[in-house]
Parts: C-alpha cells; structure tokens; sequence
C-alpha cells in the first residue's frame, strides 16, 4: 500500500518543482508608472459602473495623442511610438463617440507617413519617422487602417490611403488565397501565417469595398471584393471551424467515418476579431470565439493572449477588453459587464488602464495603455448602442 503513497508524493514534487521553475523563468511584472495624473476628465459619456473608467480612459488617450495626430502606444520608455494598430483603434473610439475632429487628426498622421507601398512598418517615432529596431514591418495594419477609415466615414479624404492598402492586401494573397507569415500583435517574428495577420486583413477588405461603393469606385470595388471573397474562403479552409493561431491541420485520431480534428497553435484572442464589431456574425465563429475566452481566461480572471503565450498566468488587458468588446457586439452583456468589471477593478492608482495584470492581482507594465483605453470605450459604447459593422 506504500507504493502509490511514494509515487504520489513523487508526481507531487515534480509539479512544484515545474511550477517553481516556471516562476523563475517567467518573473513578476510590475507596474512601470501609476499612469498620468488628470485635473479633470472631459468626457461626460459612460454610464454607472464604468463613467469613471471610460472618462479617465479618454483623458489617456487625449495625453497621449501629440499635436500632430501622433498617438503614443504609452507614455514610457519602449511605448512612446506610434502603432498603426492602437491608433486606428483610438480612432474608431473616438468616432463612436462623436469626437471626430480628434479621430481625423489620427488619421491624418497615419495619412503622412503610410508607405507608398508595401507593408506598414509595425511602430512609428512621435514624429513620424521609422524607428528602426529590427522589427519586420507588419501586414495587418493595412487592414487596421481601412478599418478605422471607414468607420470613421473618411474615405474620401484618405483615398490615397485607402487605395495603397487595399492593394497591399491583394498583392500579398499567394495561389492559395492566403498572404504570407507576417508578425501580428505578439511582436515577434513567426513561422508561420497567424490568424493575428488573417483576421484585420478581412475586416480591412470589407471597409475597403464599402469605401468604394461610398465613393462610387467601381472598379476597386469589384477588385477588393474579389480578393475578399478569395481570402475569406481562403481563411475557412485553412482556419476553420476552430480558428486557432496557425493554421489548422487534421488529425487521424478519429475514428472512421467522423469529421477529422483540426489542431493548430491553439486559441489565440484574435479569433474575436472575425465576428462583431468586426465582421458580420456567423455561428461558426461564435463557438470558436467562445471556446478560446474559455481556453485562455487565467486563474486571476482575466486573458492571455494565446495557448501558445507563456504560460506565466499573467493577463493582457487589450485581449480582456477585446473579448468584453466582442461579447458586447454579439448580444453577451453579461460577459462584456463581467470583463468590463474585471478592468475597472484592476486600474492603478491613479485610475489608468495597465498594461497587463500579473498573478498577485497587481496592475502590471505600461500604464495607461492607448489600445486598452480604446476598447475600453469602444465597449462600453457598444453595450448601449450596437457599433456599425464592414
């Protein structure tokens, strides 16, 4: 009877052992800065629970938008630059509010230092200039870009813009439907293509046919539709129905005669990004988006990026407050409050949105964070009224 006593208490310090080792690989994060100090909040939108949050939220996002349109990521350090993605983000936020003026000066900065062809690069100086780390340049902030484009009812005026990213879209769908690998919003490179870089490239080609018909370019149109139709396609074949991070490949393990597995790089939180507000809702998509909050919500109650992200229990919160955002958008009040809830309760002192929120329930990393202030208004807009959809 001793036997299993003695392999138990062996399995038992082999996993605290394992977790001891993740600990040490895997350290703390904490807070850079409490965030920045507000007089007042402009804003009288949001309602009770969140007005506090969604004004300071604001307040964040007016300090970290330069004079020249440029919106800082963060105000420290290795966030003080500009990314495509957060300030197409903080652009559709204000339009959803009715702060246009605000929202076009973004763009316009987008506007003046978009590439003349080619890919975005993945972060811009404050200045406009290319920061030029060693970062590959990024494929979905094309899509990122019409996005917010057309949601702010700006074709017009970013043509230019408009037109360059579209075809960058087109120009990188391969035989197969599909563009090549490009890093995405985990900021690294990769191996392989990611639903991270898919799923912006079909929302932007949706805002872009919608920016054509608006301004009666025909032939675009009819382009951009064309390889939206050859992307979409594309995706569900190579994603679907699960859509993990990487693309889905069958398994055998299945007993014969029922629908063969797909396995991939497992969950990952830009799955959200293939449903409302982004795209229009589809059962299939719905599940998936459902599984992956399940599979990647962390014991503090908040979400890792991905199955794949290093399993540290450390919650992002711009992948929480995508999920509150889609949960809103699809009809889930409930999960968009409890997320909302979860955000709120887990600002700094000074009441900024961080970064991250590590295992000890502490807010973490860069704080405020432009493109959590965003979805963070984005969501509580969309509790309330439905946001449109490309």
């Amino acid at each position: 009877m001793r036997f299993p006593y003695v392999v138990i208490a062996l399995l038992l310090t082999v996993l605290a052992g394992g977790t001891i080792n993740n600990v040490v690989r895997n350290p703390q994060p904490r807070l850079v800065s409490d965030g920045i100090p507000h007089a007042s909040a402009r804003s009288t939108l949001g309602s009770e629970p969140y007005d506090d949050m969604v004004r300071h939220a604001l307040a964040d996002l007016d300090s970290l938008t330069l004079p020249n349109g440029g919106t800082l990521a963060g105000e420290n350090g290795p966030w003080r630059y500009v990314w495509p993605r957060d300030a197409s983000f903080v652009a559709v936020a204000r339009c959803a509010i009715g702060q246009y003026d605000d929202a076009l000066e973004v763009l316009s900065f987008l506007d003046r230092v978009r590439p003349a062809t080619g890919r975005w690069e993945a972060r811009y100086t404050a200045d406009g200039k290319h920061v030029g780390d060693g970062r590959e340049p990024q494929l979905d902030a094309s899509g990122w870009v019409l996005w917010a484009t057309w949601f702010c009812r700006a074709g017009r005026q970013y043509w230019d813009m408009v037109e360059e990213s579209a075809d960058q879209i087109l120009r990188e769908l391969g035989p197969d439907g599909l563009p090549a690998r490009s890093p995405d919003y985990w900021e690294r490179p990769e191996k392989e293509l990611t639903i991270g870089t898919v799923a912006p490239l079909l929302t932007g080609l949706r805002s872009a046919v919608r920016i054509a018909h608006d301004q009666r370019q025909q032939a675009q149109a009819t382009r951009w539709q064309a390889g939206l139709d050859k992307l979409s396609a594309a995706t569900d074949r190579t994603f679907g129905p699960d859509y993990p991070r990487t693309p889905a490949r069958a398994t055998s393990l299945v007993e014969p005669g029922v629908e063969p597995i797909g396995v991939g790089g497992g969950a990952d939180s830009f799955v959200t990004v293939l449903g409302p507000p982004f795209a229009p809702a589809r059962p299939v998509v719905s599940t998936a988006i459902d599984n992956a909050y399940a599979a990647l919500t962390q014991p503090n109650g908040g979400v890792t990026p991905g199955e794949d992200w290093r399993a540290d229990g450390v919650s992002w919160t711009p992948q929480t407050a995508l999920f509150a955002l889609s949960a809103a958008a699809r009809g889930d009040q409930d999960t968009a409050n409890t997320l909302l809830t979860w955000l709120n309760h887990h600002r700094t002192k000074l009441g900024a949105l961080p970064e991250k929120v590590n295992r000890d329930l502490e807010p973490a990393g860069e704080a405020p964070l432009a493109w959590t202030a965003a979805l963070v208004v984005l969501t509580d807009t969309a509790l309330h009224n439905p946001l449109p959809v490309p």
